[in-house]
């Protein structure tokens, strides 16, 4: 039996940082044994901590057209695992939402993916996810993606977050969508053209 669905529920009651979440704990995260692709973004806004649903957002909206995926395959737990940097709503600050609080990363990630055998594509999106897992750090976040082929060997896709706080940066770089979201397109295709 997998250890999965217990570690699963642990996180669900981890109580860690609970005395400076502004809106109290909600870990918000999915997964299976069985999903080939890990999304790993920041931490969940207001909509996503009330609804429990991770990028059920504008921002989940732009990253499903990005995948060229409908909610339902988008949400299907056997195939895609959701893991963000943070797993509660960090609170607002001056410019947004505060970065994902940088207890739960360390705490549960290696365990969580020592549960997930299956992996063929981990999307890294926005800085934190990238900071943290990508083999090289380009210095910036468009670099990151510019230069997205050196991070494949290790399986990892460096992405923008798709928040419409970015729609200037997407805009400034006509390059992402022509040709860096065709990749990614194609990359996801191919993982789950191999499921057996």
């Amino acid at each position: 039996m997998s250890k999965l669905i217990p570690l699963l529920e642990e996180v669900r009651s981890c109580r860690l940082c609970e005395g400076e979440l502004p809106l109290g704990p909600n870990p918000v995260l999915r997964a299976s044994p069985t999903a080939r692709l890990l999304i790993i973004g920041q931490a969940p806004g207001t909509k996503v901590h009330e609804t429990g649903i991770p990028w059920n957002d504008p921002s989940g909206d732009r990253l499903r057209q990005w995948l060229q995926m409908d909610r339902e395959t988008f949400y299907d737990e056997s195939r895609i695992a959701i893991i963000p940097m943070g797993f509660c709503y960090p609170g607002r600050g001056k410019g947004g939402d505060l970065p994902p609080r940088k207890e739960c990363a360390p705490t549960w990630h290696a365990q969580l993916l020592q549960q997930l055998p299956d992996l063929k594509l981990t999307l890294l999106i926005g800085q934190y996810a990238q900071r943290y897992y990508l083999p090289h750090w380009y210095g910036s976040i468009t670099e990151n993606v510019r230069r997205y082929r050196d991070a494949l060997p290790a399986g990892f896709f460096p992405l923008p977050h798709p928040s419409p706080r970015n729609t200037l940066w997407l805009k400034q770089r006509p390059w992402f969508e022509q040709e860096v979201v065709p990749a990614l397109q194609k990359e996801v295709k191919r993982i789950f053209r191999e499921e057996s």
